[in-house]
């Protein structure tokens, strides 16, 4: 019997890659295959490596323009890239919601068109910016006029954008998009009044913010003869994915669909016996495309039962079921300090693997 173990992580605690291994411990090596998944956001780039993809060191620029170390992730011809990993917040230590860019993402997008991939993965969430993608669109050639400064703030003065300039294997690239958010660029759903005040904006923030995103949407309606700014998606990552929409001529995918392609699930789910996601937090979010609820889909359509672990679970029983779950353990369950759950994560996943191996293997 082999089990596939497919978590997200659980953030804030663990990896991915080391929930799968504290659930592979207690099944053993031999018993089990680990599957670290994700949705598009944060540990992609780590699940496509985990799945055999080869880390490409690349130095580019976090969200407020210092110089780091980062990479993307190749195979075949294919790079993924992961906008949390560059310009994420996770690389603030004080939160820059006007003044962050999205610049060093384009920067990786670059590196891998110039190293010659033809087919390029752009995972989005986690983003510290709200520039519309502004700033990636720069990274890759493009000329923004009338503008001073950094960030989505500062396209409130801009005037018009050139891309005659854009790297020359942009045209001829595809353009693959990991995100599940459906938010347009602009209004009460648009990227700055929904996603703004997460980045650290405050009421006069998101105004500046809401109307640097319309400037720069005029400029690159103007100058490409698209007006995708009401596209779902479009609102995603601070608005970056409006540019992959309009000047990367990028495709839109569900994230974990994208992923779970992309690392070769669906031909190790096909030896599986059980299979075994989850994530941090089970809650009404994960009912909405993450990863745990993509792994269960696949799992229920090829018949295959499926169980969930998480920090903690908000769902109800009802909600349990539905989404396709045989089971959810929660390691709240034994530990409700959410302090010490998340301390003692490790050790508090091993006794849920054995209790899952009592309910579930026999």
């Amino acid at each position: 019997m082999t089990i596939l173990i497919a978590p997200d992580k659980f953030k804030g605690s663990l990896t991915a890659a080391q929930v799968a291994d504290h659930l592979a411990a207690v099944f053993g090596r031999d018993r089990s295959v680990t599957l670290p998944v994700a949705d598009g956001g944060d540990g992609t780039l780590d699940a496509a490596v985990s799945a055999g993809f080869h880390r490409v060191p690349v130095t580019a620029e976090d969200p407020i323009g210092r110089e780091v170390e980062t990479a993307y992730a190749e195979q075949d011809g294919v790079a993924v890239v992961e906008m949390a990993d560059i310009s994420g917040l996770n690389r603030l230590e004080n939160l820059a919601p006007r003044t962050a860019t999205s610049y060093g993402t384009g920067q990786l997008i670059a590196a891998a068109l110039d190293a010659g991939h033809r087919k390029i993965i752009i995972g989005l969430g986690g983003s510290a910016c709200t520039d519309g993608g502004a700033g990636l669109v720069q990274a890759l050639g493009g000329k923004l006029h009338g503008v001073s400064g950094r960030g989505g703030a500062a396209l409130r003065t801009l005037t018009g954008v050139d891309l005659s300039d854009l790297h020359p294997r942009l045209a001829a690239a595809e353009i693959l998009v990991a995100s599940d958010v459906d938010n347009p660029l602009l209004g009460p759903r648009g990227a700055a009044a929904v996603f703004g005040p997460q980045k650290g904006a405050n009421p006069q923030d998101v105004q500046d913010l809401e109307a640097g995103l319309a400037a720069w949407h005029n400029a690159v309606e103007a100058a490409t003869g698209r007006d995708v700014a009401g596209a779902p998606g479009a609102g995603a990552a601070g608005g970056v994915g409006y540019a992959t929409l309009s000047v990367l001529n990028g495709q839109f995918r569900p994230g974990i669909d994208l992923v779970l392609d992309l690392i070769g699930f669906d031909s190790l789910l096909a030896g599986a016996e059980l299979v075994i996601t989850g994530e941090g937090s089970l809650d009404e979010q994960t009912l909405s495309g993450k990863a745990p609820a993509g792994v269960a889909a696949r799992a229920v359509r090829a018949g295959i039962p499926v169980v969930a672990v998480a920090g903690r679970c908000l769902l109800t029983p009802d909600q349990v079921r539905a989404a396709g779950f045989a089971a959810a353990y929660a390691l709240m369950d034994l530990e409700p300090d959410p302090r010490l759950s998340m301390a003692n994560a490790g050790p508090l996943l091993e006794t849920v693997a054995r209790t899952i191996a009592a309910d579930h293997l026999g």
